[in-house]
C-alpha cells in the first residue's frame, strides 16, 4: 500500500535547544568545544589501543570500537546544529533529516550493545579467569562487533523506512537539536499507531534486554568479588569494573531520564536538553572516565603523545 505526502515536503525545521538569539553565540562555543573535546579524546583512545601491543586485548579492543562510534553519534548531530546556528537557519532538508535519523539511530543502538559486550567480557575475566583467553578468542570478539553492527544496521533501516511511509503536513517543525526518531513521528500528519508499536517493541529488544544482561554479569561479577579472600584480589577486580560501569551508569541513567521526563513532561525544549546528556556530554566523558584511573592507558597514551614530533605539537598549539 502506497502512502502519499500531503504535500510535497521538502524540507523540516528543527527548534533546537533554545530559541532566545542571545544564547545563540554561548550554544554555539559550548557544542563546539564539546564536540572537539568528544573528537580529540575518543581518537586518542583509539590511536593509544593501537600503538600499544601491551593493550591489544579485548577489552581495549570494544573500548577503541566504542570510542570510534561515540566520535559518529556526535559528529551525526553536532556540526549541523553549528551550522544552522552559525547560518541562522533551522532548516534540514528532508532527506537530510531521514539520513541524520538513521546514522544516529545506528550508532545510539551499536553503543548499547558495545556496552553490553565490554560487560561480557569483564563477566568472564573475573568469573572464568582461567578461561578467559579460550572464551574471548580474536574471532569471538570480531564476530561480536560484527554482530552488534549487522543487527544495528538492520534496526535503523526498519525505522526508517516506517518514518518513509508517514505523510508530513507542509510545515513540520521538530522540537529538538537533531531528527530524533519519537520527535520525527508525532509531527506527522497521517497515523502513527503501527511507528509506535515498532519504537516501543525495538525499545524492549534493543534498550531493555541489553541492560538486563549488563545488570546480570554484573550480578555474576558482585558474587565473585565476595567470595574473594584477598582484599587486594576484590579492590583489583571492582577497579577493572569502575570505569565500565560509571559510563553505563551515565548512558542508560540519562537516557532513560530523557524517556522518563518526556512521558511525564509535555515540554519538548526540556526533553531537548536533557538528549544533550546522553547524545553529546556522555560521549564527550568516555575517555576521560576511561583514562582516569587505568594506568596501562595513560602508559600508552604518554608513549603514543610522545612521538608526535615537537614541531607538530607547536604547531597545534598555535
Amino acid at each position: 500500500m502506497e502512502v502519499e505526502n500531503d504535500s510535497q515536503i521538502s524540507e523540516f525545521f528543527l527548534l533546537g535547544i533554545s530559541e532566545d538569539p542571545t544564547l545563540q553565540p554561548l550554544l554555539y562555543g559550548l557544542f563546539l568545544s564539546m564536540y572537539l573535546l568528544t573528537v580529540l579524546g575518543n581518537l586518542l583512545i583509539i590511536m593509544a589501543s593501537i600503538s600499544d601491543h601491551r593493550l591489544h586485548t579485548p577489552m581495549y579492543f570494544f573500548l577503541a570500537n566504542l570510542s570510534f562510534v561515540d566520535v559518529c553519534i556526535t559528529s551525526t548531530t553536532v556540526p549541523k546544529m553549528l551550522l544552522n546556528i552559525q547560518t541562522h537557519s533551522r532548516a534540514i532538508s528532508y532527506k537530510s533529516c531521514i539520513t541524520q535519523m538513521y546514522f544516529f539511530l545506528l550508532f545510539s543502538v551499536l553503543d548499547i550493545f558495545l556496552l553490553t559486550v565490554m560487560a561480557y567480557d569483564r563477566f568472564v575475566a573475573i568469573c572464568h579467569p582461567l578461561h578467559y583467553a579460550v572464551i574471548m578468542s580474536p574471532w569471538l570478539c570480531v564476530w561480536l562487533v560484527l554482530g552488534s553492527w549487522v543487527v544495528s544496521v538492520l534496526h535503523s533501516i526498519l525505522q526508517s523506512a516506517m518514518v518513509l511511509r508517514l505523510s508530513f503536513c507542509a510545515y513540520s517543525e521538530i522540537p529538538h537539536f537533531f531528527c530524533e526518531l519519537n520527535q520525527v513521528v508525532h509531527s506527522a500528519c497521517s497515523d502513527t499507531f503501527l511507528n509506535d508499536l515498532v519504537i516501543y517493541l525495538a525499545a524492549v529488544f534493543l534498550a531493555c534486554f541489553p541492560f538486563a544482561g549488563i545488570l546480570y554479569s554484573y550480578s555474576k561479577i558482585v558474587s565473585s568479588v565476595r567470595a574473594m579472600s584477598s582484599a587486594r584480589g576484590k579492590y583489583k577486580a571492582f577497579s577493572t569494573c569502575a570505569s565500565h560501569l560509571s559510563v553505563v551508569s551515565l548512558f542508560y541513567g540519562t537516557l532513560l531520564g530523557v524517556y522518563l521526563s518526556s512521558a511525564v513532561t509535555q515540554n519538548s525544549h526540556s526533553t531537548a536538553t536533557a538528549s544533550v546528556m546522553y547524545s553529546v556530554v556522555t560521549p564527550m566523558l568516555n575517555p576521560f572516565i576511561y583514562s582516569l584511573r587505568n594506568k596501562d592507558l595513560k602508559r600508552a597514551l604518554n608513549k603514543f603523545l610522545g612521538r608526535i614530533p615537537p614541531s607538530l605539537c607547536s604547531l597545534c598549539v598555535n
